[in-house]
């Protein structure tokens, strides 16, 4: 095998690793990393949001078959903490 093939083998297989890093670890990259790359799939799964037989809101992270539902995508970037005591208002 010649040079120039064994080190264009080398950077397809260094270029592999990174994007499997990238795609199925991404927490654990190096902060400039997570911070400049986009996110990965795997780390911003969407959720659905759907009432249940009783009226009340449901959010899971698989779609309800016999029922409508709204897409949810959450920023996982964003921290957001509900006040303490207050009610989310129906829709």
């Amino acid at each position: 095998m010649s040079a120039r093939k064994a080190v264009v083998l080398a950077a397809i297989a260094i270029a592999a690793g990174l994007y499997g890093w990238w795609r199925y670890a991404p927490d654990t990259l190096p902060g400039f990393a997570r911070n400049t790359l986009p996110r990965s799939p795997e780390s911003n799964p969407p959720l659905y949001r759907w009432r249940d037989a009783e009226g009340r809101w449901q959010i899971t992270d698989v779609p309800p078959a016999d029922r409508p539902y709204e897409t949810v995508v959450v920023d996982p970037r964003t921290n957001v903490v509900p006040a303490y005591g207050t009610k989310p208002e129906d829709d």
